[in-house]
């Protein structure tokens, strides 16, 4: 197939390339390289580097003869999202509406979305979510999550564009980027490597549920089968404090490191954890790599990536 992946030069995105291609697609990466890294450009993709808010994707996609569009450029930081709701609407309303108008035009006959979980359900009224859950997003990019999954349906019905939908819980793994305000295993690990005092917001008693990015990319080469339809939890059902990450990661990094903990930050969930049973029965998908086993491998990526 002729595949298209938006952020494809970015943590998630990349993975999903190398999967695509080790199954034998012919795949596009468009990325702006606003996030992107150079390094995680796969040599056997074609690379355009291109924002998704640009009129010329629409020809791009054309003349790639794109089948599927698989997208996961998006503003990802939820701090932000919060501090300037207009600039997250910019890139996660505004920008994707002109990459979806550009796959309607090139005829484009599925999309795959990167969307969440936790953003959208928001504090839980049982554990595990499953994707029936109530959503009540508590931030201006759990907003844009949900209103994409609406525009997709908006897509399916009026223009017959077939769509899957990921609803991921915390992805983590190798070539997260550490830097940011999203992705606290990596945000520790390099800390905890570089002898830095990672910071643990509030008590470290809210949980999350933690799923390796090769299973989240295993999901995303399903997505491509025809049974594949709809809305999916990309999860683990299991949940896990930041104590208890903490404690792990010291473990893996092989350093004692003290615990210090700073105020919480306002609105942060207590708990999110999801339910992948939907993937498991349709879709014969289920979390082959276990937390622990992860963050080694986590750990191990950091060990060598860092200078």
């Amino acid at each position: 197939m002729n595949i298209a992946v938006t952020g494809g030069a970015g943590f998630i995105g990349s993975h999903i390339v190398d999967s695509y291609i080790e199954a034998g697609h012919n795949v596009i990466i468009i990325d702006d390289m606003s996030s992107g890294v150079k390094t995680n450009i796969n040599p056997k993709a074609t690379f355009h580097k291109i924002g998704i808010g640009d009129k010329k994707i629409a020809q791009l996609l054309q003349d790639e003869k794109i089948e599927i569009l698989n997208h996961h450029a998006a503003q990802i930081s939820v701090r932000i999202s919060v501090d300037d709701p207009k600039a997250d609407a910019q890139v996660n309303i505004l920008d994707t509406l002109n990459l979806y108008e550009a796959a309607r035009a090139a005829k484009v006959r599925r999309i795959v979305f990167a969307s969440s979980g936790g953003a959208i359900y928001g504090e839980q009224d049982y554990f595990p979510a499953d994707e029936k859950h109530s959503k009540r997003p508590l931030s201006p990019y759990g907003v844009t999550k949900l209103a994409n999954e609406k525009y997709l349906g908006y897509y399916k019905t009026v223009h017959g564009i077939e769509n899957v939908i990921f609803r991921y819980t915390n992805v983590y793994g190798p070539r997260q980027n550490p830097h940011g305000e999203a992705g606290v295993i990596a945000i520790f690990a390099l800390k905890m490597l570089k002898g830095e005092q990672p910071i643990i917001n509030g008590e470290g008693t809210q949980t999350r549920d933690y799923v390796y990015v090769g299973d989240v990319a295993r999901a995303n080469v399903l997505a491509l089968t025809e049974a594949a339809r709809g809305i999916y939890n990309v999860s683990t059902g299991a949940e896990y404090s930041v104590n208890t990450l903490f404690q792990l990661l010291q473990m893996k990094v092989g350093k004692p490191i003290k615990r210090v903990h700073a105020p919480a930050k306002a609105g942060e969930q207590k708990r999110s954890v999801c339910t992948s049973s939907k993937m498991k029965n349709l879709l014969q998908w289920q979390p082959e790599v276990s937390f622990e086993e992860g963050l080694g491998r986590t750990v191990d990526w950091f060990k060598a990536n860092t200078k």
